[in-house]
């Protein structure tokens, strides 16, 4: 699973696209998928965290 998070960190587009349903992760359980997904959502939080 972690080629699969490699892959969609340097192709993040496809992210995009899994996320509207116009692609899919073959192999990937739906919970694995939720959990992918997700992961990218906190990922984006994190960027936009000012740290002092």
């Amino acid at each position: 699973m972690i080629n699969v998070i490699q892959h969609l960190e340097k192709n993040h587009e496809l992210v995009t696209l899994i996320k509207e349903e116009k692609a899919s992760l073959i192999g990937i359980s739906a919970m694995e998928q939720k959990a992918i997904l997700d992961s990218f959502e906190e990922i984006v939080c994190l960027e936009n965290v000012f740290w002092n």
